[in-house]
């Protein structure tokens, strides 16, 4: 059976994006990342034979983002990949974290024909994204956006399109605004600004500047993954209320931050800083999916992390066990086969039917900020790993 023939009555881009892991290896050692405290790292790379069985996938595909727990700048063949995904026509691009580019990688990175690439940073100052992005060179990330532009100029190109990819915490969400002047000055006309999404320790915990008043919230009762229905009230955690004062700050800073990139004519993306429970989390299991380094089919990055499993989630203040999410692998068995499992289907219906009341109830009302003056939201539960995840909250 041909798994293509399944789409037939849908649009030749069935996929938005699928997410490939070329390397778990990175060269930073980021306070904010799941690796911090695990001892048991999973480090390798997708070989590229591997990666080339994948190819015939990527014409059904929007986009290819070619990246995952590692820095995609390591994987020797990155080239040699980007030019076979171009072959079947998607988008395609990363973010780094811009350790070991130079002039002549440029230069390959370009000529193979990347489309976007997006630049980490954890602060607008070198004192402040170094303390964060540990063993970062923030020098060396300006002058490296500032090479892209000249090198494009002087071939008259448009892409790749250049954009920073900004951690919001407590400990640089004062900087953000002087991130418009930045990304002018190096010639970047987009900025995403992002929350901390997973938290796996004590000090990514203290530095979250988005609250959780309770909505899809879990109370953590036996210390595993909760069975509780999504919308079950819970306590405020510990320390919420300095929180929600907090956040009227944080939010004056963005709205100043918006003022600033509206003058300067800098596109700015920016996630919100309450809870809004979304019926389809941002990662849209829909329509995307992560192949990690080893080929596992996952719903999304943050569902399989390379640790053992369970691994360690802490969401709203209190900590649960998550067990890793994979279907299938890609590299021993049919993406057809993967797809169509029928726990892959059941765990993509959860959203579908989510979507499906969500549309039904509130149809007059998808403005997010309207949503919020609204109380819970009775929504079917998502997907057992997903109700301790923040996406879910819309943040």
């Amino acid at each position: 059976m041909n798994w293509l023939n399944l789409f037939k009555p849908m649009p030749k881009n069935v996929f938005s994006a699928w997410q490939i892991e070329l390397t778990t290896r990175c060269p930073l050692r980021c306070r904010m990342c799941i690796r911090e405290g695990i001892k048991e790292w999973h480090n390798g790379d997708m070989s590229f034979e591997n990666f080339k069985t994948l190819i015939p996938y990527f014409k059904y595909v929007e986009t290819v983002v070619l990246e995952g727990w590692g820095e995609s700048l390591l994987y020797k063949n990155l080239i040699d990949v980007i030019r076979l995904v171009k072959t079947e026509g998607p988008q395609v691009g990363f973010v780094t974290g811009g350790k070991g580019l130079d002039r002549k990688y440029i230069f390959e990175l370009i000529n193979a024909g990347v489309d976007f690439i997006g630049f980490s940073l954890a602060g607008s100052s070198a004192r402040t994204h170094e303390s964060i992005r540990v063993n970062s060179d923030f020098g060396g990330i300006l002058e490296n956006t500032k090479t892209f532009n000249e090198i494009k100029a002087s071939k008259k190109l448009g892409k790749p399109k250049l954009h920073i990819v900004y951690l919001m915490l407590r400990d640089n969400i004062s900087e953000v605004p002087y991130l418009m002047n930045l990304a002018k000055d190096i010639g970047i006309a987009e900025v995403v600004l992002t929350n901390l999404t997973h938290v796996a320790n004590e000090w990514q915990e203290s530095q979250r500047v988005f609250i959780c008043n309770g909505r899809g919230a879990y109370e953590n009762k036996s210390g595993g993954t909760p069975d509780l229905p999504h919308n079950s009230a819970i306590k405020l955690p510990v320390g919420q209320a300095s929180r929600l004062s907090e956040k009227v700050f944080y939010e004056k800073i963005l709205n100043e931050t918006e003022l600033k990139a509206r003058e300067l004519k800098i596109k700015i993306r920016r996630p919100s800083l309450s809870p809004v429970e979304v019926p389809v989390c941002e990662e849209n299991p829909l329509r995307n999916l992560y192949i990690s380094v080893d080929g596992e089919v996952s719903p999304c990055v943050y569902l399989n992390p390379p640790v053992p499993s369970p691994f360690k989630r802490i969401y709203c203040g209190n900590k649960f066990e998550t067990e890793k999410v994979s279907f299938g692998n890609i590299f021993r068995e049919p993406f057809h086969a993967i797809w169509n499992k029928k726990e892959y289907i059941d765990f993509r219906e959860s959203f579908i039917l989510r979507k499906r009341r969500f549309e039904e109830i509130y149809s007059p009302f998808l403005d997010m900020e309207r949503l919020k003056r609204f109380e819970v939201i009775p929504l079917p539960d998502p997907p057992k790993q997903c109700r301790t995840c923040h996406k879910m909250l819309g943040v």
